[in-house]
């Protein structure tokens, strides 16, 4: 079995999402960085084997998290603050889809209002390659997997 060159994989990762954002101006004007201000509960999933110069902590059910403070450099972001408030999501014959992912609906006004918008193109495509890029690996494609079912979870409970 061949091991995963994880920082490869990564710094691919971000080549593709570049400076791609989920609209073509700040959103964060709208909520004033809400999503970039985390308390010691709230705060982005670091995906399986990425890594980060932030401050990281286990959350509630272990998982490890990046609490922001609300300042950081843009290029050094976790994947999840990268492509937030989208997500790649997973079916079961493994085909990747861009969702938008309800668990962050109290942050986001966007996903409320997701009907009224106009999202950048090019950024959902990019976090589609994404997907395909950590579907290749078996430990991602699980995490994958795993953070579908909840995000699915969160759209039953909504609706």
């Amino acid at each position: 079995m061949k091991t995963m060159n994880y920082q490869k994989m990564y710094e691919k990762i971000n080549k593709t999402i570049g400076e791609l954002t989920p609209l073509k101006a700040d959103c964060g004007v709208l909520c004033n960085k809400a999503c970039c201000k985390g308390d010691e509960s709230i705060g982005m999933r670091l995906f399986p084997f990425e890594e980060t110069a932030l401050n990281k902590t286990q959350n509630s059910v272990g998982e490890t998290i990046v609490i922001c403070n609300g300042i950081c450099d843009r290029n050094t972001r976790p994947l999840a603050c990268k492509i937030f408030p989208f997500f790649p999501t997973i079916d079961e014959k493994g085909k990747i889809f861009v969702e938008l992912d309800y668990r962050g609906k109290l942050l986001c006004p966007m996903i409320d209002h997701c009907d009224e918008i106009i999202f950048n193109n090019r950024f959902l495509k990019a976090i589609k390659k994404v997907g395909k890029i950590l579907a290749k690996d078996e430990i991602c494609r699980k995490f994958l997997y795993d953070n579908t079912d909840e995000i699915d979870t969160y759209i039953k409970f909504l609706k």
